[in-house]
């Protein structure tokens, strides 16, 4: 006889879970953000999973799967297919209890996510150039070995551990009435909001997915969509949602929305510039997703998690450096001159009188549709805000200049 998703999963479960896993996680804090409450027009509460040993919720679902296993299962190990966090966080908890940890990762995988789950302790095959291909391996591997495999989502013994998240946020702060949950496969999501309707069945869950990966959104909605591209949010970048899951966040989520990679992109800036806490993409998600529909969130006291901190730095930096360019404190500004002596200097003129500063020039005088005697010189400069580039560029143009500012994505 088939068990019901919903009895698969409780409240009960998920504090049982908590009891298992509190002593050997952190207890993250759940913080009121004063600014992003200003600048969302909702009471913004921060939930900082970042914080955790591998900068991820992920741990709380593998530390729950893994307490519950028996010592023979324990004895010849666990295998899972990940990229990411789940990967890490149960390397790190499978060596702190002695149990052998294999992940299978596609060979694309960034190196430094495969040095940090070594570094945990497990044992990584590179196979494959895609998920896919890494999952099918591991589930031979775990066959061939008689190894236990750990599903990344889709078990609600994984589902469990995740939801223990908003026994947390909902302990700290009881008022909270709007949680928002990123969504990929849809554990993190399942768990915390079973959790959160079983102690509040008045609460409001959204979750939120990017818009390159709309799986649960389309097998929610009904409505087929394309799930592919390089999104920001790899840690929710999941084609094929759980099965499991899928029913959970079917009969839970008020709404699932969708976010823009520009959207994350502003997300993690700001975490950084106000919170001082650096989060990957997914980690963004939530607060991207209540900045783009103030609508539905504002006047509300809105719970965020902030789900992961694994970011790549020079990613990381690409992302703040863009992010600068669309609030006009960096630019590219594209020039037409004529190649003759003084051309250059009289344009500075300009940028001195704007107090514009001047980070890199750059002359084309062969790759360009101008006559023999024309040229385009690119200047990347910053100023102090918009307005101020404005100013720059209008003084150019009304010095007979054509000017063209290269936009972003």
């Amino acid at each position: 006889m088939k068990t019901e998703p919903a009895s698969r999963l409780t409240l009960d479960h998920i504090r049982d879970a908590h009891k298992r896993v509190a002593d050997s996680i952190v207890r993250t804090p759940t913080l009121h953000s004063k600014t992003l409450s200003k600048i969302t027009g909702a009471e913004i509460y921060l939930k900082f999973e970042n914080l955790q040993f591998t900068a991820a919720y992920k741990e709380r679902g593998a530390l729950n799967f893994l307490s519950q296993m028996d010592e023979e299962s324990r004895a010849r190990g666990v295998i899972a297919a990940s990229a990411g966090n789940h990967a890490q966080g149960l390397a790190y908890h499978g060596t702190r209890l002695g149990v052998p940890v294999t992940i299978v990762m596609p060979k694309p995988t960034p190196t430094i996510k495969v040095q940090q789950t070594e570094a945990n302790g497990g044992k990584v095959i590179l196979f494959g150039e895609k998920f896919d291909d890494a999952y099918e391996h591991a589930r031979e591997l775990e066959k061939e070995r008689g190894l236990t495999f750990v599903h990344p989502f889709d078990d609600p013994v994984i589902a469990a551990g995740q939801g223990t998240v908003a026994l947390e946020m909902l302990e700290d702060e009881p008022e909270l009435n709007h949680l928002v949950i990123p969504i990929g496969g849809g554990g993190l999501f399942s768990g915390m909001g079973t959790a959160a309707r079983g102690i509040n069945p008045d609460i409001n869950l959204t979750g939120v997915q990017a818009e390159l990966y709309p799986s649960m959104f389309a097998k929610v909605k009904g409505r087929d969509m394309a799930c592919e591209g390089d999104t920001l949010a790899e840690g929710i970048a999941v084609k094929k949602p759980g099965s499991f899951t899928s029913e959970i966040v079917g009969s839970l989520a008020d709404d699932i929305v969708l976010v823009s990679e520009s959207q994350l992109e502003t997300a993690v800036s700001l975490l950084l510039q106000i919170e001082k806490t650096v989060v990957e993409g997914a980690g963004a998600a939530g607060l991207a997703a209540v900045m783009s529909n103030r609508g539905i969130f504002e006047g509300q006291k809105v719970g965020i998690v902030l789900c992961g901190g694994n970011i790549d730095t020079r990613l990381l930096a690409n992302v703040l450096l863009r992010d600068l360019a669309r609030s006009g404190r960096l630019a590219r500004l594209q020039i037409q001159l004529q190649d003759r002596p003084g051309a250059l200097f009289r344009v500075m003129r300009q940028f001195d009188a704007h107090n514009v500063n001047i980070i890199e020039i750059y002359h084309q005088r062969v790759f360009t549709n101008l006559p023999a005697k024309g040229l385009i010189t690119d200047i990347e400069c910053e100023a102090r805000d918009k307005a101020q580039l404005d100013g720059l560029i209008q003084a150019l143009r009304d010095n007979d200049y054509r000017v063209t500012q290269v936009e972003l994505a």
